[in-house]
């Protein structure tokens, strides 16, 4: 039984962003926001985390979470205390001490935050909730004059917002049919014991498009640690109608030799994602021995080593790519490998570079016997 149930309500449209993506799927530097907020949670010990999705999201979410062990998600409803409330009974299986309820629209939320919670539940709390003082003078509009609000004692709710499990799933129960905008409301109509938790200005809700703008540079700020990896391949020529670079398919007189598609140019970059998180070499992940990977894709090597990346709380920043070789022409394929190597990296294109060059007719390269690749990438790491 865990001790900690972590439940993420991700189940509205974000229509307040516009555009048809609901926001918690839009990217934040990088990643979907949504895979943010849940990986916020993941050091917390003997728990499990359980995300509810809207309906007809489930693809969404399937792409968002790719490579995170996670409970399936679970459908929401209409309205967020219904959505929590059908998260609540899937937590019931499980029978967790306490619950800790966060919106997806906070990715920013600390472990420092997460922890502050957790602790004033078990000092004895029935609930804990992030608080914060309002700093702005507050002013309504009544009867055509504006009227200053005092703002002595107003205090900002936050999530995620804690509770004994089996408190909050009775107080959800007994009160569904009162509309509330947040769990701690509910804890006060079953007369529950709430503390308050110290909340944070960096803990803020991504509403509007402008809020991404500044959550990335919140988030930006936490990866402090840079750092540059490179890698290199060649790849012989032998008979063939084409070959694989950068993620296409080039027309060509010969083919490239190799135990998967031999793509030398995402060999090199998956080399130097690797080695950028010293997570070692790509022989060691996807070894030539194995048949698994006998003419398999190399995308899928690079999109390993990105996933590597993501879960260490990551982002790759930048790529640069050289193809070296008399031929095939590079020129004319640039731009979509560029767009394809994005694509893997979840990059803007503007961050990725694919360039070319010869050795003016000297070695292997230059007698045409192969080609060789070498790439150099930036990572930022927490």
């Amino acid at each position: 039984m865990p001790r900690i149930g972590i439940l993420i309500v991700a189940a509205g449209k974000g229509e307040r962003m516009g555009g048809t993506l609901p926001k918690q799927y839009a990217s934040l530097l990088g990643q979907p926001m949504l895979r943010r907020s849940v990986q916020a949670f993941a050091e917390v010990p003997d728990a499990t985390i359980q995300v509810m999705i809207g309906a007809g999201q489930d693809e969404l979410y399937r792409d968002a979470m790719a490579g995170l062990d996670l409970a399936p998600a679970a459908t929401g409803g209409a309205t967020r205390q219904e959505s929590v409330l059908r998260g609540l009974e899937v937590l019931a299986v499980k029978a967790p001490d306490f619950v800790l309820i966060h919106d997806a629209a906070r990715p920013l939320v600390s472990r420092a935050l997460i922890g502050g919670v957790i602790a004033a539940l078990e000092a004895g709390a029935d609930a804990a909730v992030p608080l914060l003082p309002v700093a702005d003078t507050l002013r309504k509009l009544e009867d055509g004059k504006w009227i200053t609000v005092p703002r002595s004692g107003l205090l900002r709710a936050q999530t995620p917002q804690g509770f004994r499990f089996a408190a909050i799933l009775r107080a959800h129960r007994d009160h569904a049919a009162q509309e509330v905008t947040d769990d701690m409301a509910l804890a006060e109509l079953a007369g529950l014991k709430i503390v308050a938790v110290a909340g944070e200005e960096t803990n803020m809700k991504v509403t509007n498009p402008e809020d991404f703008a500044v959550a990335e540079g919140l988030l930006s700020a936490r990866l402090g640690e840079i750092r540059t990896g490179s890698g290199y391949d060649v790849h012989r020529f032998v008979p063939g109608d084409h070959v694989w670079l950068c993620g296409l398919k080039i027309p060509h007189d010969h083919a490239l030799e190799g135990h998967s598609d031999a793509d030398a140019g995402l060999h090199a970059l998956t080399d130097a994602i690797l080695g950028a998180v010293g997570e070692g070499d790509i022989g060691m992940h996807f070894p030539p021995t194995d048949e698994r990977w006998r003419g398999a894709p190399s995308w899928k090597f690079l999109d390993h080593a990105v996933g590597l990346v993501l879960r260490k709380g990551g982002i790759i920043v930048h790529c640069d790519v050289t193809i070296i070789c008399e031929r095939p022409k590079i020129g004319p394929h640039r731009e979509a490998m560029r767009a394809k190597i994005a694509e893997i990296l979840r990059l803007d294109v503007s961050r990725v570079s694919v360039k070319a060059t010869t050795t003016e007719g000297l070695g292997f390269t230059g007698r045409r016997e192969g080609l060789a690749a070498q790439a150099l990438v930036t990572v930022k790491l927490p």
